[in-house]
């Protein structure tokens, strides 16, 4: 056993048995040619996209293109795919398997492959028997995207839209009581604006008062509204000054509110694609030339070894 492997051994008997190796080559070239035939192994044609992620913005850690292949790899997009193109028929496996989710994402991963190139763009690669699927997998594929990231833009925004409008009816709510509280003080009392009433009607009863006039019909209405300013007075700026800050509040809100009403309402795209996918006119598995090479190399190699045993017994 020490010269099994002796190199001039090897070489000497691959001379010797030169027409042997010659005939098996040849005869695994062939077989391996016919094996990897369309009879024997149906071919599958590639369909390529190229997309960069837009209108998203960045979350944690991640990146926009990383978010992307998140979303383009998530279970939600492949079992539309499935249903979309009747994959368990594509792929052999029965709805009705217990283990039929298993069986599906495996293959489909095998089929479909998503990656980031060295460029930011997402690179989805669908490889399938039919020329015209495989591209319309990859047009399935972003169009999936698309919807997914608008239902979470849209579920995002929502919760913002409804909580603004509840802000906006509490407000709305609030601001018709300070109106109405408001309007029954200007009623009963005479008080339209208090912070600018107050200099005018001290001035005219302090004038009144100081030329004598203070027992005439003006003299008393301006010392009315003067007695209605230093008892309601206070009340009433506060009202007014509350009536004021809720007309900026609800301003703020309801501009917060269109907003996000807008985003929740409009229909975008999430991605701008920068290669669209078509049919391929060359199948790209089975690669037969490699199957023939692998076919032959491994069959001189183990004819190599069989030689080598019975050699060895001979001895």
């Amino acid at each position: 056993m020490n010269n099994f492997f002796d190199n001039q051994r090897i070489l000497s008997l691959i001379w010797k048995r030169k027409f042997h190796f010659i005939i098996i080559g040849v005869i695994a070239v062939i077989l391996g040619a016919i094996f990897s035939g369309p009879t024997f192994i149906k071919p599958k044609y590639r369909s390529t996209a190229r997309l960069y992620p837009s209108n998203i913005s960045e979350m944690s850690e991640e990146s926009r293109t990383e978010q992307m292949l998140e979303i383009i790899n998530s279970n939600d997009v492949k079992i539309k795919m499935f249903n979309a193109f009747n994959l368990d028929d594509a792929y052999g496996v029965k709805k009705d398997d217990p283990q039929y989710l298993t069986y599906m994402f495996d293959i489909y991963n095998k089929n479909v492959n998503t990656s980031k190139t060295q460029y930011e763009t997402v690179e989805i690669d669908v490889m399938d028997f039919i020329p015209q699927q495989a591209a319309d997998m990859c047009d399935s594929i972003i169009h999936f995207y698309n919807q997914k990231v608008g239902q979470i833009h849209k579920a995002k925004t929502r919760e913002m839209v409804l909580i603004l409008k509840k802000q906006l009816d509490k407000k709305n709510v609030e601001i018709d009581t300070v109106t109405t509280a408001l309007k029954q003080v200007r009623t009963n009392t005479g008080i339209i604006d208090f912070k600018n009433q107050v200099p005018e009607v001290t001035r005219g009863y302090m004038t009144a008062l100081a030329t004598g006039r203070g027992s005439t019909s003006d003299t008393k209405e301006i010392k009315k509204l003067y007695d209605n300013m230093v008892e309601e007075g206070t009340d009433t700026y506060r009202l007014e000054r509350r009536y004021n800050t809720l007309i900026n509040e609800i301003d703020s809100v309801n501009t917060l509110y269109e907003i996000n009403l807008s985003e929740f309402e409009k229909n975008i795209t999430y991605s701008h694609v920068v290669e669209s996918p078509f049919p391929s006119d060359k199948k790209s598995y089975p690669v037969r030339w490699l199957i023939v090479v692998f076919s032959a190399f491994s069959a001189v190699f183990f004819a190599l070894l069989v030689f080598l045993v019975l050699d060895y017994q001979k001895e």
